[in-house]
């Protein structure tokens, strides 16, 4: 789910919206504003509804906002990288460049949303009998709402369905029980899966007995659920799949470059390379990989400033574009591929590395940070989903061990 637009930063993690948020937010400004709210204090002013609707809507966004940061900032502290936050129809997400690394921080960076979202609901609760006591009018409604969301929040991410916080929950509880971590991802898949056609068969009976259009949200909220689940499910057995292929038997060696000092407009002439590629490799003048340049970002330069700008001035630099060294294991790389830009991964060849698994020389898991680096850098590849794709392939059609059969076949 990628954002729509970008709100910033909180705590160093960027936080982005996706368009459909607008949707849940006219939902619940509509609800209270026209309906809970008039029934509740019928003698207030239509604005005064208004105002107080969308005060609930914007409380609604900071309490997923509260969630999921509350997932970031415990990830980040066990040493899991954090790509982004995204808001959506559906709640958020947090995207995270790796998994965590062992059953008990996934327990923690799991179980540090639904945390968060009861310590809500029971402030809100306490702030709610307050309001009453000194008689605070229509926003005690507003208020007593908001806890009760939160208290919800918590309570539907607990079930142990993934892809729900419970779900990551049970993952590691499993994990930690058997130490294989694949199958406790496939048994929380499973279930996430069984929970979330619970749902919409619960959704469309409650609507078919009672034409309540609300339990169409059920039924949609269950079915990405048992969606989520099963793709969940799905990338946990491409993982065990891939787990022990280094990343150079994938790669695309010697992918297209584009030098540092191409204009744009020479990079989107007839005889380059130009949008025919999602995304480019720029290489520095001793041929030293120093970013991305993106489709998107060709795009969005007005035609005017063709010839005035370089590749350098609108790539993605290297320092936010994800890397790996060329013996690092491919199932590793995966989760860093889908928020890269462009989801490609450059495959760089460090001449003061020497650990070969695709770690940089302070332990972590081949992020930079920007830091100067000792020796040179050298572009050996490009990764790209139809690389993974085409390793899956190959992979399933000729497993690791299998027979072959040679001669002429009698």
């Amino acid at each position: 789910m990628r954002a729509t637009f970008r709100l910033g930063r909180i705590a160093g993690v960027r936080i982005g919206v996706h368009w459909s948020v607008a949707v849940i937010f006219a939902v619940i400004a509509i609800g209270l504003g026209a309906e809970r709210l008039p029934a509740a204090y019928p003698d207030r002013s239509a604005l005064s509804y208004t105002l107080l609707a969308l005060l609930a809507g914007v409380l609604f966004l900071a309490s997923l906002l509260a969630h999921e940061m509350a997932h970031a900032v415990v990830a980040r502290r066990d040493g899991v990288p954090v790509h982004d936050i995204v808001l959506w129809l559906l709640g958020g997400a947090t995207r995270t460049r790796a998994e965590a690394p062992d059953p008990g921080s996934e327990f923690r960076i799991a179980g540090a949303g639904p945390a968060t979202s009861l310590a809500l609901g029971v402030f809100f609760t306490l702030v709610t009998w307050l309001l009453v006591a000194v008689d605070a009018g229509p926003i005690v409604e507003v208020v007593a709402w908001f806890a009760v969301i939160n208290f919800l929040l918590a309570l539907f991410n607990a079930f142990p369905a993934a892809p729900l916080d419970g779900g990551r929950l049970l993952r590691a509880a499993l994990w930690r029980r058997s130490g294989d971590r694949p199958r406790a991802t496939a048994q929380s898949s499973a279930a996430g899966q069984v929970f979330g056609w619970l749902l919409v068969g619960a959704g469309l009976v409650a609507f078919l007995w009672t034409g309540a259009f609300g339990a169409l949200w059920l039924a949609l909220v269950g079915w990405f659920v048992a969606g989520a689940a099963s793709l969940e499910g799905q990338q946990a057995r491409v993982r065990q799949l891939l787990a022990g292929v280094p990343v150079r038997e994938t790669m695309t060696p010697r992918p297209a470059t584009v030098p540092a000092d191409e204009t744009v407009g020479g990079l989107l002439s007839e005889t380059s390379p130009g949008l025919d590629h999602p995304a480019l490799p720029v290489v520095a003048a001793n041929g030293a990989p120093i970013g991305l340049v993106t489709r998107e970002r060709l795009r969005e330069v007005p035609v005017e400033k063709h010839r005035a700008l370089t590749v350098a001035e609108i790539m993605v630099p290297l320092d936010r574009v994800r890397t790996s060294a060329p013996e690092q294991d491919l199932a590793e790389l995966l989760p860093r591929l889908e928020p890269g830009p462009e989801h490609r991964v450059l495959v760089i060849e460090r001449d003061g590395e020497r650990d070969g698994d695709g770690r940089d020389g302070d332990g972590r898991d081949g992020e930079r940070d920007g830091a100067a680096r000792d020796g040179r850098e050298r572009l050996l590849g490009i990764v790209s989903p139809s690389d993974i794709n085409r390793t899956i392939r190959r992979l399933t059609d000729h497993p690791p061990g299998a027979p072959t059969t040679t001669g002429n076949g009698r």
